[in-house]
């Protein structure tokens, strides 16, 4: 089944992926249970790439309800070493503007209810988050925006709620104070598993509104979203083709190893059923040395 170069998240607004060629649908099965939807696989630019709709078909599934699990494990599954997240945002700065892209380079989590790790049940593995984004491929998205004719920012902090609700103005107005560029509610906790599964992420935010921070601007409304949104899509689409035309994917993603150092559990004591499940990202590492 690995037979994917790069994996294509879309967030709201972006459900499916134009320019697909020899497309074909696949239905990924995890340990951890149902993706978001079924993979759209096919080739664009000569790679093979899989899209996925984060929030299901039809948009059924609210930011803590996604899967973010499966969803990423089925990606490494594919084979995917690159992940590239489109995700719709709300400005917390004046000059960022809806249409306007932000390539943030880092995140703050304000998140609550949400599986965002594949260890336990007996691993125990520390991944460094201190810089969650793969600059590599961030440079490539923030190239191909401005590439596309996009007024892209650069080197931003996503600020990740848990929703489904807007921001109060309190917390618009604090989140301004802690330095938050955008704000959104899906990609923090799909950067954290990318990383565990060694597959470099990246997010192409595309900003659809001002916060409710903003005094000259009207409240967020899931209308005038919307609106933004279907107007940047075909925009969102030519990013993603000229990254994905960009890659080298003949080297390994710079992320390739981040376990390496991570796993403090002693191989020996690891159960059985753990290391089964997790085989595709910890199975070179589960190695009991008594054995040896």
């Amino acid at each position: 089944m690995d037979d994917v170069h790069i994996g294509v998240l879309g967030g709201s607004g972006l459900y499916a992926m134009e320019g697909l060629s020899n497309l074909e649908e696949r239905v990924v099965s995890t340990p951890f249970g149902d993706t978001s939807a079924p993979f759209a696989v096919g080739e664009l630019e000569g790679r093979r790439v899989a899209f996925l709709a984060r929030h299901g078909l039809g948009h059924r599934l609210s930011p803590s309800e996604i899967n973010y699990r499966a969803n990423i494990f089925a990606f490494k599954l594919l084979g995917a070493e690159r992940l590239i997240s489109i995700s719709a945002v709300g400005s917390m700065q004046e000059d960022y503007h809806p249409t306007d892209i932000v390539v943030p380079d880092q995140f703050v989590d304000r998140t609550r209810h949400r599986p965002d790790t594949f260890f336990g049940d007996g691993l125990v593995a520390h991944v460094s988050m201190a810089d969650p984004i793969c600059e590599e491929l961030r440079l490539h998205l923030l190239e191909a925006a401005r590439g596309a004719g996009a007024r892209a920012h650069d080197g931003d902090t996503y600020l990740c709620m848990e929703g489904p609700q807007f921001s109060t103005r309190a917390e618009s107005l604090i989140y301004r104070q802690w330095g938050a560029d955008v704000i959104g509610m899906t990609n923090l906790q799909e950067a954290k598993l990318a990383r565990e599964a060694e597959m470099s992420y990246a997010t192409l935010a595309m900003v659809t509104d001002f916060d409710c921070w903003h005094e000259d601007e009207d409240d967020v409304e899931v209308s005038d979203v919307l609106e933004v949104l279907r107007s940047n899509a075909h925009l969102a689409q030519d990013v993603v083709r000229r990254v994905v035309a960009s890659l080298d994917i003949d080297r390994p993603s710079p992320w390739a190893g981040s376990l390496r150092t991570a796993i403090i559990t002693d191989p020996s004591v690891v159960p059985e059923a753990t290391k089964e499940r997790l085989a595709p990202i910890v199975g070179r590492y589960l190695v009991d040395d008594r054995s040896a």
